[in-house]
Order: structure tokens, then sequence, then C-alpha cells
């Protein structure tokens, strides 16, 4: 049952006002299920999922009954022990997600019960049913966005907003090239790319179902998608049509994918690194430094994600689930029960073939 602590002047009961007992008694949360891991390794090895005891309410705290959390890549590095930001073990996974009020100390002011909130900045810990932290941790969302949304809107959206924002001013009619176009932050950046009247120009692995990934991003926005064997051709710019050389570049894979990236940029042009799916370093051309001035940038989102920025980030987490709400921005997950946490762990790890982004619904 959802409750608030009692007022500290008198005697309170939220079920029956003739029941009372003393203002004092103390507000604890329910027990918890929580995905932990102490020690780092392979998550399919180390996590498990134990019961965890309640938690006393500080005047300031708030229990958040968790509704929903992704699997994210930098999730799975964390309790490999190989992310360069991770809490010390025995921890508890997961780092952003959404939930709803289910208590709040005596305290609290700006949140009500049944409120919709995530953590802002994200912070570890969401793989578990039931969180207390301070109400200072939380940002009150609208109801009315889908929770898979909702949950997952603070790493990818907000990487993708970040990057088109911070590094190149785009005006309408100009053009970005990506790599890893299929992903997450790939998906959001075409459509906040179209929104902008920013014309895209995508690139997509080599895969079984590769000609129904184009179609789907076509859908999303995309001007033109590409496989990395359509670009081993002399003059990767001979496929732009009518569409400008782009000023912006954003490369999530490296090797020879950010090769390709490299190649359509226009003079002046720079590239943002954010990933490194293919594990294999970036190449460079000594012409592309002299004759085409590119310039090679990376972003971490990481480190945006401070008390500092928190206001920031919230306004742009609002207007990114504005866009959700007016369907204008979307992105393909997987809704899993908590139940079957191992099986989304397993898909999330690519043991069980291709699959969305999965997210555990509590």
């Amino acid at each position: 049952m959802a409750f608030r602590a009692p007022p500290l002047n008198g005697f309170y009961c939220r079920r029956n006002p003739m029941v009372f007992f003393r203002a004092f008694a103390s507000v604890v949360s329910p027990p918890s299920k929580a995905v932990v891991y102490e020690r780092h390794g392979p998550p399919d090895e180390v996590t498990r999922v134990i019961d965890l005891p309640p938690v006393e309410l500080k005047e300031h705290d708030i229990c958040v009954k968790m509704l929903a959390a992704p699997i994210n890549p930098s999730d799975i590095n964390r309790i490999e022990g190989v992310y360069p930001v991770r809490p010390p073990v025995p921890a508890i996974g997961g780092y952003e997600g959404v939930g709803e009020i289910q208590a709040l100390g005596s305290a609290v002011r700006g949140l009500s019960l049944g409120d919709w909130v995530i953590p802002s900045p994200p912070s570890f810990g969401t793989w578990q049913t039931y969180i207390v932290k301070e109400e200072s941790v939380w940002h009150k969302i609208d109801k009315d966005v889908p929770m898979e949304f909702s949950a997952t809107v603070t790493v990818n959206p907000l990487t993708a907003l970040r990057m088109l924002e911070d590094f190149v001013k785009l005006v309408p009619g100009d053009a970005i090239v990506q790599n890893g176009a299929t992903s997450i932050v790939g998906q959001c950046i075409i459509q906040l790319a179209r929104i902008r009247g920013i014309r895209s120009i995508n690139i997509i692995r080599d895969r079984v179902g590769s000609e129904e990934a184009k179609e789907k991003l076509k859908g999303l926005g995309a001007d033109e998608v590409f496989t990395e064997s359509q670009l081993e051709v002399k003059n990767v710019k001979d496929l732009l049509g009518v569409l400008p050389e782009p000023a912006l570049g954003f490369n999530c894979v490296g090797g020879n994918p950010a090769s390709l990236v490299l190649k359509f940029l226009r003079q002046g042009g720079t590239m943002v690194t954010y990933g490194g799916m293919a594990k294999k370093p970036i190449t460079v051309s000594t012409s592309s430094f002299i004759f085409k001035d590119l310039a090679l940038r990376g972003f971490w989102l990481q480190k945006l994600m401070s008390t500092e920025n928190a206001k920031d980030c919230r306004v742009m987490i609002d207007y990114l689930l504005s866009l959700v709400c007016d369907g204008s921005f979307k992105y393909e997950l997987e809704m899993v029960p908590f139940k079957d946490f191992n099986v989304a762990l397993d898909r999330a790890l690519g043991k069980l073939g291709s699959h969305p982004k999965q997210v555990i619904k509590f």
C-alpha cells in the first residue's frame, strides 16, 4: 500500500482515522528483489536475484516501486568491470529506469504518491523492485508516456540529442552521416535530425535482413541507408545525389566503418565517436587532416551526468518525452517480465540471436 510518513505534530492513520498511532512511527519500504553481482565477470555467470530487507525512509527519502529498466551495453560493461565508472561490488545492476512513488519521507514536498519518476542524473541500482533514495535524485515525468520509453530516455536518446547540438551548429538543409544506424542512438539521431530539417546518411552492417533494416530506418526518416559493402567504391560522395556533404558524422563502431564516415564528411567536417562496438582503432589518413581539415571528437554522456547539470538534462528529457507523446519519436524495444531476467540478459548478450534492446518490466 502506498503511504506517506505521518506528520510530526500529532497522530495519524491513513486507512482509518479512528485508529491512531504515534506520529514518530517509522516508514519502511516493502521487501525488494534485486539483481546483484558480488564480483566482476561475465554477466550471465556473476549475477543473481536475491531478496533485500525493507529500508527505513529518512525524512527526505522517497520509496519508488520500479516499473521498468533497460539492459544497456554500459550496464553489461559495468558488471564485467571494464567500464570507466562503476559501483564498488557487491552491487545492484542497472543505471536508468522509471518507477512510481510508493512512500514519502515526512519532509518531502515536491513530489506526491503515485507520481512517475526517473533517476536524474541516472544512478546505480535500478534492477530492483523497490528503491529508496533522496527526493533530489528523482525527476517527475508525464505518466502518459509509455513506461518503456520513460525507462530508456536518459541514456540513448539524450546522447543523440546532445551530440546533435554540442559539436556543430547545424541548420535546416545540412546533412549528417553515421554508422551503427540501427542502434537506439542511431534511430534517435535519424528522427531528431528529421525534426530539425537535417538530412541523414546512414551506414549499417551487411547481414541477413539488411534490406528490411533499411526500410525501417527510412520509415523513421532516414534519407539514405547504405550497407558497408555498398560503400566499397572509389568515391562514396558520388552516392549522395542531391544531398549535401555532411558537416557532422557519428561513429559508434570503429575500424573500417569509422573510415566510411570520414569519407563522407565535407571540408572542415567533424566526426564524433561515442562507442567502439568493433573494438578496433580508428585509422585516419594524413590527407584527411591536412587537406580536409577534419576534426575528431569524443562524446561520453557520463561527463554530463552530474548534479550541477541535472536541471539542463531534465529539460532535454522532458522535450524528448514530449516527442514520444506526440508520436514523432520512437525506437525499437522489447519488454520482458522481471521473472525472465536471465532470458533478457542472454538476449542482451547476443546469445539468442538478434533482439531489440531489452527492457525489464517489474
